[in-house]
């Protein structure tokens, strides 16, 4: 028997920058299933302002890790490599290929068993102190504390930094870094210039706003999903709570839209630079990118 690690796909990039379409076209090519790696996809019902693929987009093709709990619950990372990692043993048993694809890249880090992230009970006490200070505090907190965790982390999400806060307090110190992963692992980048993906953020608000963000955002509230829980969950939300509000124009909403997407992207594309395993390619290097699957499989 083989005591070969199993292998993984995993596609990377930053936000808007065709990572769900690829790795439907990658599954399709290499009978593989889609591993969804978003913090915010896991919600249920949270559909157009988190980006979720449709069943129509999926084209066949199964998808994991979405559509998993409800708005007001919590997940963390540690769940997610639990629930990942059998996900992972299923595809593989079906003769399959896990590909993993999503923005939340500390997810995916934590699943490929790059970092550590231990289950840590709630502490109430210490989030009820936590919650008096400003987002901006806890971010600050963070990045002393743990500057890996806090390049991945959304800086407004408040309930994310008392979280990541909390796992620090009770370890005492951030987790060692593995240093045995468990998976053999290719991973591939899209690359797209600035410019380029400003214009995709600018085309997907308003395509979500063609195709009903408000409207859902109007049916979670009535749902009774509270404006600040759904605040937390993404800046998305925020703007587009905020625009429910008329708070801000709908102009408005697509150029924060802009400026708040650019923002993440940067994060990523920082967060992505460390790791020089990625294989990058242009969007439009479909060819060279089946060759390179096709050789890592055969290997």
């Amino acid at each position: 028997m083989s005591n070969s690690k199993p292998k993984v796909l995993v596609i990377a990039g930053a936000t808007a920058s065709g990572k769900t379409s690829l790795s439907i076209q990658l599954a399709k090519t290499f009978s593989g299933e889609i591993i969804s790696a978003d913090s915010r996809q896991i919600y249920k019902t949270l559909d157009i302002g988190t980006g979720k693929v449709t069943p129509e987009e999926m084209g066949g093709v199964p998808h994991h890790m979405i559509d998993i709990i409800n708005p007001e619950e919590t997940y963390t990372a540690a769940e997610f490599k639990t629930a990942g990692a059998q996900v992972i043993t299923e595809i593989t048993a079906r003769g399959n290929m896990p590909i993993i694809a999503g923005g939340t890249f500390f997810y995916v880090d934590t699943l490929l068993g790059r970092i550590t992230s231990p289950e840590v009970e709630p502490n109430p006490k210490l989030r009820a102190t936590l919650e008096q200070h400003t987002t901006e505090e806890l971010y600050n907190e963070l990045r002393k504390c743990d500057p890996r965790r806090a390049e991945a982390m959304d800086p407004h999400n408040k309930r994310r930094l008392i979280r990541a806060l909390e796992i620090v307090s009770t370890l005492g110190s951030v987790p060692a870094i593995p240093t045995d992963e468990p998976y053999e692992v290719l991973t591939i980048g899209i690359q797209r210039e600035k410019e380029e993906l400003r214009d995709r953020f600018s085309a997907r608000a308003k395509q979500w706003l063609e195709v009903g963000f408000m409207a859902e955002i109007c049916t979670l509230l009535n749902s009774g999903l509270s404006q600040k829980r759904l605040q937390e969950i993404g800046f998305e939300y925020t703007l587009g709570v905020a625009l429910y509000n008329n708070e801000i124009t709908q102009e408005e909403f697509l150029q924060k839209f802009i400026e708040k997407n650019w923002q993440y992207a940067k994060k990523q594309i920082m967060w992505l630079k460390k790791d020089k395993t990625i294989q990058w390619f242009k969007p439009d290097g479909i060819t060279d990118v089946t060759k390179t699957v096709s050789k890592f499989l055969s290997t």
